[in-house]
């Protein structure tokens, strides 16, 4: 038995970072050892509920994975926590086909309660018949308890409170107005400064939450088994002995810096079973590590153009590794830095890159978020992932070596920005998933 909190809302935007945040940090200040989760493919919530807990996140998406793949990774992390903690994924019901894909799916599939986060900054009373609804649309649901957010005098929450009772809905507690509490926007990175003032705000939250939530009360309704059980018929080809290692450990580089950190845990812990991982940094560094495979993940290049170009002797060095036949997986952000050139404006410089790939890439002068799973056939094997970019490429229009695969979203509609492979080089600007994968079979 432990706690396993699952946080939920009315609505996306309700603050369940926040909430999400305060809590991890106000069970690490009571000493508890607590286990971040984030469901979907989000990587920068993920990366400040790691900062709040200090222990790295888990991302749960049901879609990009198999049930028995979810409910293996929330088993195998949290079995040393002392408390489980979940934010959820847009509003309660929210997936990306009704409820595929949403919380209270991934609720059922781990067993678990609500914690249903109401931001009541512009409501009363009439928050009751929205409580009831959610109590009530769906038989499967388990509220422990509402809580709400942006309260603004204990006049405001009586009446919230009232709604709760007349609802039969437990009332946890509530957060008032933080106007000095911000979060970073999304097109940014998690820099020295960011983390630090991610940091002070969870513990700020912390401490408003041991005065107006009702902590202790939270963990005792949401005191479950543990572990999940399995979805039945169980299937265990999702567990870590399943996996084919090659018959020496290979050396694998994989880019880590505020440029290129958009990575899965699982992907990582993946990779770690094939070989003997060494970080570099493309951004600070100078030389390129020996390595059998280097794995360029996504991140944010755009805003560090300049600083990217300087690098040329690592890019140059990147540029022969991959011609003499080198492995390289790239996704999102890495994908951009094996282009020809990228500009951080419309009509600004366009900063040479690596030019493996025949692609510039540019920064739109109005930024506007291109994101959504993506799917795509690959040497006979089915990848599953999530695109999340503001840049935008031009082809070059000359004949390339370069192999294309189609890549789709969920309608199956092709998506503009295909799958690459040019000789042992593999980009595309979708993040792909494959914790559960072979990964090295793509090289065969």
């Amino acid at each position: 038995m432990k706690p396993q909190i699952l946080i939920s809302a009315a609505t996306a935007s309700s603050g369940k970072t926040f909430l999400a945040m305060g809590l991890l940090r106000a069970l690490k200040k009571r000493g508890m050892n607590v286990q971040p989760y984030k469901c979907g493919p989000d990587f920068i919530d993920s990366q400040q509920l790691s900062i709040a807990a200090d222990c790295e996140s888990v991302n749960l998406d049901a879609w990009m994975s198999s049930s028995h793949h979810v409910q293996h990774l929330f088993n195998k992390y949290g079995e040393q926590a002392d408390a489980c903690v979940i934010e959820g994924t847009g509003g309660l019901y929210d997936g990306y086909r009704r409820m595929q894909g949403s919380t209270i799916e991934m609720s059922n599939l781990l067993n678990l309660p609500v914690v249903l986060l109401i931001n009541a900054r512009l409501a009363g009373y009439s928050v009751a018949p929205m409580i009831y609804g959610f109590k009530h649309f769906y038989t499967g649901v388990r509220l422990a308890g509402v809580i709400f957010n942006q309260i603004s005098s204990p006049a405001h929450y009586a009446h919230l409170r009232e709604a709760c009772a007349d609802t039969g809905v437990d009332c946890l507690g509530y957060l008032p107005m933080m106007e000095g509490i911000k979060l970073p926007p999304k097109h940014s990175v998690i820099s020295v400064a960011n983390r630090r003032s991610l940091n002070e705000q969870a513990d700020q939250i912390a401490e408003q939450l041991e005065k107006t939530i009702d902590i202790n009360r939270m963990l005792s309704r949401c005191n479950r088994n543990f572990p999940c059980p399995y979805t039945l018929p169980y299937s265990s080809d999702m567990e870590d002995d399943s996996l084919v290692l090659p018959l020496r450990k290979i050396k694998i580089a994989v880019a880590r810096d505020p440029a290129f950190n958009f990575t899965y845990r699982e992907n990582l812990a993946r990779l770690a079973k094939w070989g003997n991982i060494t970080y570099f940094s493309p951004l600070y560094g100078y030389e390129l590590p020996e390595a059998d495979l280097i794995y360029l993940p996504g991140g944010y290049p755009e805003l560090f153009a300049r600083q990217l170009h300087r690098r040329y002797k690592m890019m140059e060095a990147l540029k022969e590794y991959a011609e003499r036949g080198g492995k390289i997986l790239a996704e999102g952000g890495g994908m951009v830095f094996l282009g020809r050139s990228l500009k951080s404006k419309e009509n600004g410089t366009a900063y040479s890159m690596s030019n493996i790939l025949p692609i510039d890439f540019t920064m739109p002068a109005t930024p506007r978020l291109q994101s959504g799973y993506r799917k795509t056939n690959f040497e006979e094997m089915e990848l599953k992932g999530y695109e999340f970019r503001y840049t935008s490429i031009q082809e070059d229009e000359t004949p390339s070596t370069c192999r294309k695969s189609i890549i789709t979203n969920l309608k199956g509609t092709e998506d503009l920005m295909p799958f690459y492979r040019y000789k042992n080089v593999l980009a595309s600007h979708s993040h792909w998933y494959w914790g559960d994968k072979d990964l090295l079979r793509w090289w065969e």
